[in-house]
């Protein structure tokens, strides 16, 4: 497995210029080279510069990052860090969005090459997510447009609508003394009880609908979800999240990863035969009104390309190969790869108890193959690990970040020149921001 990495860098340093575009001078530089000017930008920015590295980046740029983790424990690191000015992602478009959304005002985040997006991310746009919500409303499951009338305790008074002292009391308009209360008309405290009633039903009352959004999505995504009541969720707290959403919904949309939602969610005691799979590409989903009245979970026909090139018979090889070796996997890979592995959870879930294992235990992981080879090397000669796909499964879109990229940033911010900021605009920041919060809020 180790020998894949080296192939992959060598290839990749040959078409870096056939991606974003660099100036010459950042072309053919030696690894030497660059770590050493690397370090002396970082050196010279000091606490304005914060570089965030996710589980998946190569070695030679994830070396560099001041906080390391998955997308969950990246998210949390933006408020840890008030004082930088500029906060560089190393990871895919998606992380740096949720980044600028959750960052002060004075901060600037930084993606160093634009070209790092998200297949999975990819796989929903807000026009099919829109005809979803509409479609699923013509279907009486969600709750349609109008979301005025229905309580959110997440939504508070607005401190900043206050009173116009424009508006004044009109002296003219006087109490007409001709005009009296009618003591034989009582008030009647049915009608001030029954509106008590009627308004704490809306407030019990559960949605029909209450969508999720896996953090791999666009902003535009996230904002949706948000303004409908619903949360971003990471593969750290999916199970969390579920639990939150089930208990203000009947029903989950969970999107864009189908297989996190399945796998969550089977995982938590939910059947398979109440979950079924909106394809946005199809009339209603391709499902009828039965099939979607019957489901707890309708989920996104949506993958992550790395996860489901993982297979049971890549599992059934391996422990052929390595009698008595333990398999756990990332639970964005397909359902029948979850049952068949001994373990499944988030990157950080995997870390730790790959790293918290016996000394001699075997384990083969199911994940990106930095990551996989990262920890190979850390827990030699105590453990060992292998990637579950012998040739390494790479996301090739966060391989993309090169320590070129990395170089070129940094330098031009040290000369105070900013390139490729990450900007979510103002009329989505409100609600994604509700639905990150949400997020960070659930425990």
């Amino acid at each position: 497995m180790a020998s894949i990495i080296p192939l992959l860098t060598e290839f990749e340093k040959t078409q870096i210029s056939e991606r974003q575009a660099l100036p010459e001078q950042y072309l053919g530089l030696s690894d030497a080279e660059m770590d050493a000017r690397i370090t002396a930008a970082r050196r010279t920015l000091g606490t304005r510069l914060l570089i965030l590295g996710h589980h998946y980046q190569r070695d030679e740029v994830i070396k560099f990052a001041d906080a390391t983790g998955d997308s969950f424990r990246l998210a949390r690191q933006v408020a840890a860090h008030p004082d930088a000015d500029y906060i560089v992602f190393c990871g895919v478009h998606f992380m740096a969005e949720s980044a600028d959304v959750l960052a002060a005002p004075h901060q600037q985040v930084i993606l160093p090459d634009l070209a790092a997006g998200c297949s999975m991310a990819d796989m929903v746009a807000p026009d099919q997510l829109e005809n979803c919500w509409e479609e699923l409303t013509q279907m009486g499951v969600a709750d349609g447009p109008a979301k005025a009338g229905h309580y959110d305790p997440s939504v508070r008074h607005d401190p900043s609508v206050r009173h116009d002292p424009s508006v004044r009391h009109d002296p003219s308009v006087r109490h007409d003394p001709s005009v009296r209360h009618d003591r034989s008309v009582r008030h009647d405290r049915s009608v001030r009880h029954d509106r008590s009633v009627r308004l704490q039903a809306d407030q019990d009352r559960k949605a029909g609908v209450v969508p999720v959004t896996y953090i791999n999505s666009a902003a535009s995504i996230k904002a949706f979800v948000g303004e409908r009541g619903g949360p971003v969720c990471t593969s750290s707290n999916a199970a969390a999240t579920l639990r939150w959403a089930f208990a203000r919904g009947e029903k989950v949309l969970f999107l864009p990863d189908q297989h996190l939602g399945r796998n969550t969610a089977f995982k938590m005691g939910i059947p398979l035969d109440e979950m079924v799979v909106w394809d946005p590409n199809e009339i209603y989903g391709g499902l009828d009104p039965d099939q979607v009245a019957k489901a707890k979970m309708i989920l996104w026909k949506g993958h992550c390309s790395v996860h489901t090139r993982f297979s049971v018979g890549q599992i059934e090889a391996i422990r052929k190969q390595h009698p008595g070796v333990r398999v756990i996997v990332h639970p964005e890979v397909p359902w029948d790869v979850v049952q068949a592995a001994d373990d499944s959870g988030s990157t950080e879930y995997i870390i730790k108890t790959v790293a918290n294992s016996p000394r001699g235990s075997i384990w083969a992981v199911g994940t990106e193959v930095h990551l996989v080879n990262r920890l190979a090397n850390q827990l030699a000669p105590d453990q060992t690990v292998l990637s579950l796909d012998s040739f390494g499964c790479l996301c090739s879109t966060m391989f993309r970040v090169s320590p070129n990229h990395l170089l070129w940033i940094l330098e031009e911010l040290v000369d105070g020149r900013v390139h490729n900021r990450i900007v979510v605009a103002d009329e989505q920041k409100h609600w994604t921001k509700v639905a990150l919060d949400r997020m960070l809020s659930i425990q």
